[in-house]
């Protein structure tokens, strides 16, 4: 059985050429919240030498606070940021003859577009025209996936290795002292917990059902080297091929 390992990348921390070799697909930073073309191609050069599945990972045009809170946008000015950073995005794989594999939204957007519909319908109008054959990341029993599916695009249900979830499927939240994982034994059973009985322990002790098809580790994590080389190693030895 294979397992996708994904990692948010081209964000500054630099470490991508570290990772690359750990993972199987990324999602490359394309201006939003992080990243100009420099970034942007750097990064993509990376991936292609490693054989890494390429994502585009718009947000809300917030560099200040790093795409991770909400902001006030209007409907109109959303669209054009999303499409001129996916459309940034695209030249650039143009230009070294690659295609894009998948989009996921990035931070506060992420997790806004699981649950906000209006939000979520907004998003899937601005970039269904690039998802032709592409795939969207969404989380599992989340107001994104009814979106998408309705408007049969292709979807891969994330979830995330480092990261712990509330008993409704959002992840806790980072103001938290226990949003994070940073272990790499509680990481590495989190996923097997999630791929051997597709379910997610929560923080308060449940165990709910969800599906993933891929899971994400955020590469400015402090250790988060180590929890990829972990996972990918010990993954392998339970007899999962990651691809």
């Amino acid at each position: 059985m294979k397992i996708d390992i994904n990692c948010d990348v081209g964000e500054g921390v630099e470490n991508e050429y570290l990772m690359m070799p750990y993972i199987s697909s990324c999602n490359i930073a394309c201006a939003g919240h992080f990243g100009d073309v420099n970034s942007i191609d750097k990064t993509i050069q990376l991936a292609i030498k490693n054989k890494v599945k390429i994502g585009a990972h718009p947000s809300f045009p917030d560099k200040e606070n790093f795409g991770r809170k909400l902001i006030k946008i209007s409907d109109d000015d959303f669209t054009k940021s999303i499409q001129s950073q996916i459309d940034l995005f695209l030249e650039r794989l143009k230009f070294f003859d690659e295609k894009l594999h998948h989009v996921k939204p990035h931070g506060a957007l992420y997790n806004a577009i699981a649950v906000d519909e209006k939000l979520a319908i907004l998003f899937i109008k601005t970039i269904k025209k690039y998802l032709n054959d592409v795939f969207l990341y969404v989380p599992y029993s989340s107001v994104i996936e009814e979106v998408a599916l309705k408007n049969d695009i292709k979807i891969k249900y994330e979830a995330f290795a480092d990261r712990n979830y509330n008993d409704d499927l959002t992840l806790v939240s980072r103001t938290q002292k226990n949003a994070l994982l940073i272990d790499e034994n509680e990481v590495l059973n989190h996923v097997l917990f999630m791929v051997k009985k597709d379910k997610v322990k929560t923080i308060s002790g449940l165990e709910k059902p969800i599906i993933a098809n891929t899971f994400c580790i955020h590469s400015d994590t402090k250790n988060a080297l180590e929890i990829v080389k972990y996972l990918n190693k010990n993954l392998k030895k339970e007899g999962f091929k990651i691809g």
